[in-house]
């Protein structure tokens, strides 16, 4: 945890509306972008970044200052995100495939595409898809440790990750070749 860091936890905790102001300056834009990975559309996005700060602050007080401040504002965020997804549809994860469909396919070449193009894409995965996909590209964990937080088999949390890649691959190579036609 930095000094800034503590400086600002700190007068959260002493109810300083500034010390909050900060807080949230400081790591709205970030954790606005974690969002958007994880939600249906910008309106999603926005209700679950007002939760997650909610919840911050709420629980400020455990914070310990270990580790990295952000990376803790970060998890709550996922958390509350996740916790959306799994309330809204209850058949948001499939369950588990056959080995043959854990394979992915061979990666072709594509052209750089823009960001902002490449996360519609992922926000238009089915909603098992794109947690699964964020939380194991994006965020770095483990299938295991996917499994225990969406409440699924590691198995599951892999086949999840062969078809949001596959999906992506297949919109990425019809966008190429419609740019190539025209």
């Amino acid at each position: 945890m930095t000094e800034q860091e503590r400086h600002i936890v700190e007068g959260c905790l002493r109810g300083q509306i500034a010390s909050q102001k900060k807080l949230y300056d400081t790591y709205s834009a970030k954790m606005f972008a974690v969002c958007l990975r994880y939600c249906k559309d910008e309106d999603d996005a926005k209700d679950q970044l007002q939760e997650g700060f909610i919840r911050v602050f709420q629980n400020l007080k455990a914070f310990k200052g270990e580790g990295s401040f952000e990376g803790w504002v970060r998890r709550i965020v996922i958390n509350c995100c996740l916790e959306s997804l799994r309330k809204s549809d209850k058949k948001l994860i499939h369950d588990d495939i056959t080995e043959m469909d854990l394979e992915l396919a061979v990666q072709p070449k594509f052209p750089a595409f823009d960001l902002q193009f490449v996360m519609k894409k992922i926000q238009s995965l089915a909603p098992g898809y794109r947690a699964v996909f964020n939380l194991y590209i994006v965020e770095g964990y483990q299938h295991h440790e996917i499994g225990e937080m969406l409440g699924i088999s590691e198995n599951t949390s892999k086949s999840q990750l062969s078809r949001a890649r596959r999906i992506l691959q297949d919109m990425l190579t019809e966008e190429m070749n419609s740019v190539h036609e025209r």
